[in-house]
């Protein structure tokens, strides 16, 4: 009785969310096998299979998966490592640690978008970046970043605004760590990079995991930065997967395509969950 009073009070929340989730999805299913382009809205006829087929041959499409996981990859080692890194060298006390961790975690609230236009105005560019100014005081030529390095410019710019999230969670983590054990090791003889080593790394595993699983769901969706900085450009260098969909269906208006692309996406990413998942998941079970 009870089991069935429960059942009847999640009932709506249940049904909210499946419709939720269930009717886009159902409607990017739709958009897929026709032929919906929103300067020719008239014409809407079934066509099965072809946007996919038209999507998987676009010239940029083996671009724009390789530079998705590239991207992917580069973050999460930058924001792993120097994570890691950094959370164990604030965790030490020294005068003005807590406002070194308030500057080191403050770029995580910057929006996408201010990122960006801090990074290509401020930062990377050619004339009167803080990059160009470094380079003409040593007497070097300045690089042009987004023209010359467009997908290393936005892996940059996406690691700043992750770090500090890593850093949280990694501070937080070590906030917990058994400083018993530490002095133990100190009194066997251990330095600091053996308690790094074998303590403090042992003990972030589970962060780490946290962290690689979160930062993934929103790495491979990552468009701000490519839309106000180079655009996808130059060609298709920069161009992920979530831009290119976006190009199809607002820059080119086919809808069809757009949604057959948006299903492909939701694909990768179930199988990139499937095996970090499977890889992670362990971790978080020890």
């Amino acid at each position: 009785m009870k089991r069935s009073i429960t059942r009847l009070l999640m009932a709506p929340s249940v049904l909210l969310l499946l419709a939720w989730m269930l009717v886009p999805l159902s409607m990017t299913i739709y958009f897929s096998t026709i032929n919906y382009n929103l300067l020719y809205p008239g014409r809407n006829n079934f066509v099965g299979w072809m946007n996919f087929e038209f999507f998987i041959t676009d010239p940029g499409f083996w671009i724009a998966i390789s530079n998705t996981l590239i991207l992917l990859i580069s973050v999460l080692l930058i924001t792993v490592v120097l994570g890691v890194a950094l959370s164990a060298l604030i965790d030490k006390p020294f005068f003005g640690r807590n406002v070194v961790r308030v500057l080191l975690i403050s770029p995580f609230f910057i929006m996408p978008t201010v990122n960006a236009l801090i990074w290509k105005n401020m930062m990377m560019n050619p004339v009167y970046g803080i990059f160009a100014w470094i380079s003409q005081s040593l007497g070097l030529e300045p690089i042009d970043w987004l023209s010359d390095y467009p997908l290393m410019s936005i892996i940059i710019m996406v690691s700043w605004q992750w770090l500090p999230f890593a850093i949280l969670v990694f501070v937080t983590a070590l906030q917990s760590q058994d400083t018993e054990q530490k002095e133990a090791a100190q009194m066997d003889g251990a330095n600091g990079w053996h308690i790094f080593r074998y303590l403090t790394v042992p003990h972030l595993a589970r962060p780490i995991a946290v962290v690689v699983m979160i930062e993934t769901i929103f790495l491979l969706a990552v468009f701000a930065e490519i839309y106000v900085s180079t655009g996808g450009g130059p060609g298709y260098d920069s161009t992920n997967l979530a831009y290119l969909i976006y190009n199809q269906a607002l820059l080119q208006y086919d809808v069809g395509v757009a949604s057959a692309g948006g299903l492909f996406a939701v694909l990768l990413a179930n199988i990139v969950a499937f095996f970090l998942i499977r890889a992670v998941g362990k971790n978080l079970t020890v």
